[in-house]
């Protein structure tokens, strides 16, 4: 197999620029190479920065929701024809669901692939300790391999001459790539789940991106950066199962705009691979949902747009009255329940939604369906996420699927039903990998 370049850019921590900073690498990298974007972990709203900032869908790789063999599964289908692959980590490089293991950490994505790292290290009031910081990283897994470092939030010209001259010195066999100064207006936009997507602001955050790129361009030395991605050997492919695949043929209804637009771009494909053919609409904008068979409601915000939302009686009318399953999935589940904050909704769940000032579910997620739905087989078991400020009141109904790692709804049960089993909302974001049978049920149902 050809070498396919790829960098990993991890981060000491969280908070340290990595969004920016590999965003800004991506947009700058996509002006002379065709760039293959990834996020590492559960994240929606960062590969929509990616993807912006390349033109490329950024796809997640997780070592929790995945093997390895099919983290290099999926990262051989999207970057076979790319000429780089720019993994965005998460956290801290060595975080993960654990303080003795990496699964889950950004460490373990570089190790599937065998990928070289780049480290981001918040240099505030660092000097000669930003060398052990480093030299403690590099020594930290043997299996990691640190090839460069990015310094963030550097004071000056004076500060950043001291932070070469110590890690040189100390870690000759690190490469500089640069170092990025503190600027005020190098801000991402945020929110209680992290940052603003990018359907919602789009000319605002194209505008971040730009600025992000020419920092990058000016600070950092991208063909440094180029040549690391190409040091070690990706290997031969082992092709490897990601899903399970039983074709159909099924007209999906995907809402995405403003309000729903958390989705992995890999679901899609999965859907396509089993015969479902994805039609995109607005609950905001448009009156009716499109001539289907299923209406998927994936995550989102409702709740900045509920009273939006509850204006479009069109739209809200034309999903009350279809005939088809129904799956809504966190932000999508409050769509379907009676009110989100007493604001009318759809009230095709017997439940109310209500956002709270703290987060009610933030985990990995494993699962049981104890019933056939439109996501599921029961006894199937699957893995899954939740991160979600709101919660469920006044519920009434019955759950397809117990929680034995996470929250769920209630009492460890998620994945409401209506009265005929015809329609689901659930709190557990689900990934075609981790729940390999998702797709095709939600073809077949």
């Amino acid at each position: 197999m050809k070498n396919l370049k790829r960098v990993v850019i991890g981060g000491t921590s969280s908070m340290v620029g990595k969004t920016l900073i590999s965003t800004g690498i991506m947009g700058a990298l996509s002006k002379r190479y065709k760039v293959q974007p990834y996020k590492v972990g559960p994240d929606y709203i960062d590969p929509t920065y990616h993807t912006a900032a390349t033109g490329n869908y950024s796809r997640n790789l997780d070592s929790f929701f995945m093997d390895m063999g099919q983290i290099r599964e999926l990262f051989w289908r999207h970057s076979k024809n790319k000429d780089i692959s720019i993994i965005e980590g998460v956290r801290g490089l060595y975080e993960g669901i654990s303080p003795y293991n990496d699964i889950g950490s950004t460490a373990s994505i570089a190790k599937a692939l065998k990928a070289p790292v780049i480290l981001i290290v918040d240099a505030r009031s660092l000097t000669r300790s930003a060398a052990a910081i480093i030299k403690g990283f590099k020594s930290f897994d043997r299996d990691v391999s640190i090839k460069g470092v990015i310094f963030n939030r550097v004071r000056g010209e004076n500060h950043y001459r001291k932070l070469k001259e110590a890690v040189s010195y100390y870690i000759p066999d690190i490469e500089i790539i640069g170092g990025i100064p503190r600027d005020e207006n190098l801000q991402v936009p945020q929110r209680h789940l992290g940052l603003i997507p990018t359907p919602e602001v789009r000319e605002e955050i194209e505008r971040h991106i730009d600025l992000w790129v020419s920092i990058v361009e000016e600070y950092l030395d991208l063909d440094k950066i180029v040549e690391i991605g190409d040091t070690i050997d990706f290997g031969d492919r082992v092709e490897t199962t990601l899903w399970h695949v039983d074709r159909g043929r099924c007209d999906i209804g995907v809402a995405y705009d403003e309000a729903f637009n958390f989705y992995y771009w890999d679901t899609f494909d999965a859907l396509r691979e089993n015969g479902g053919n994805i039609k995109f609409f607005s609950p905001l904008r448009d009156t009716e949902v499109p001539d289907c068979d299923v209406v998927y409601l994936g995550g989102g915000y409702p709740e900045v747009f509920a009273e939006e939302l509850s204006r479009n009686k069109p739209m809200i009318e034309s999903i009350r009255s279809f005939e088809g399953k129904i799956y809504g999935e966190c932000g999508g589940l409050m769509y379907l329940s009676r009110s989100i904050n007493g604001i009318k909704m759809l009230g095709l769940l017997e439940c109310d939604s209500v956002i709270t000032e703290k987060v009610q579910g933030l985990s990995y997620v494993v699962g049981t369906f104890l019933e056939d739905c439109p996501i599921g087989c029961r006894g199937n078991n699957f893995k899954a996420h939740e991160f979600h400020y709101s919660k469920l009141v006044k519920i009434r109904g019955r759950f397809a699927y117990r929680i034995e790692r996470g929250r769920g709804i209630v009492n460890h049960m998620d994945g409401l039903l209506s009265p005929d089993a015809r329609i689901l909302g659930g709190y557990a974001h689900q990934h075609p990998v981790a729940n390999p049978y998702f797709p095709s049920s939600l073809v077949h149902s």
